[in-house]
């Protein structure tokens, strides 16, 4: 892997700052202070959010490839993915996602336990599913095995069969909207004021539109596969479409075997 933008230490092994950059294997220590969170935005850094999204795409804009991101992915790409979330508090699916992509409960890993405990996090993030309809199955491991109990957010008019359900299996209901539908701003705010500030969402697509349209997202991290998928694919994000499309800068860019591992930040931010 090798950094192209900004070219640092980690991509040399000659001292000429001129030179081209090199291409090695980061370590995990070397990706996480890549990916490292911003300082809090407020001094005691109580209750400030920061979203950050996970996503893949084919040069042609696929999200998917057979319903599911595995197959535009690459080993780079996973180790980022690892990455991510062990850097975060807490992990945001659609229940679509989950469903799709098999979600199981985050794992607590010993490559980032010292750098979580010095942050004051717990052995591993938590996982929140958002879901308006509770369309869940909570015989699943995410829901009775996880090492962090799991978030079902939800709105104020979700069926309360479903919500006794999912307490009943150990889940933890977040209530983030009224009737059936959930805000995309309020979980934002909800899971902030349980203390997860450093917010990680992996999708899908029309949960991460539903994001990008309520002007809460405040970094993607976005892989771009060299992959061309043709097709009908989803793009990354979906849904309704912004009045004015939000500017984001460029922080860094990585690369391996052709995938390129961006990061973009909002300009406000």
């Amino acid at each position: 892997m090798r950094s192209l933008f900004p070219v640092t230490d980690l991509t040399r092994t000659a001292p000429d700052p001129s030179g081209p950059p090199i291409d090695r294997e980061w370590s995990l220590d070397e990706l996480a202070d890549a990916y490292a969170y911003p300082p809090a935005l407020r001094a005691d850094g109580a209750g400030t959010p920061w979203l950050r999204a996970n996503m893949v795409s084919t040069l042609d804009g696929a999200a998917q490839h057979d319903g599911r991101s595995q197959g535009i992915s690459c080993a780079a790409d996973m180790r980022i993915f690892g990455t991510l979330r062990g850097l975060a508090d807490v992990v945001i699916a659609g229940a679509e996602t989950v469903r799709l992509e098999g979600y199981r409960p985050a794992r607590a890993r010993e490559a980032f336990a010292a750098r979580r405990a010095a942050a004051g996090q717990g052995p591993a993030p938590a996982v929140a599913v958002v879901t308006g309809s509770m369309d869940l199955d909570f015989s699943l491991p995410l829901f009775t095995e996880p090492l962090v109990p799991t978030l079902v957010v939800t709105g104020a008019g979700a069926p309360s069969d479903r919500i006794a359900a999912a307490r009943k299996a150990g889940a933890e209901v977040v209530i983030a909207g009224e009737g059936g539908r959930v805000d995309p701003a309020r979980v934002v705010r909800e899971l902030a004021d349980r203390g997860l500030t450093r917010q990680l969402t992996e999708g899908g697509p029309r949960l991460l539109g539903q994001f990008v349209a309520a002007g809460v997202l405040d970094e993607l991290c976005l892989t771009v596969s060299p992959m061309l998928t043709a097709g009908d694919a989803q793009r990354i994000a979906g849904g309704p479409g912004v009045a004015v499309p939000e500017r984001f800068f460029l922080a860094s860019l990585l690369e391996e075997a052709g995938f390129l591992f961006t990061r973009y930040r909002r300009t406000d931010r």
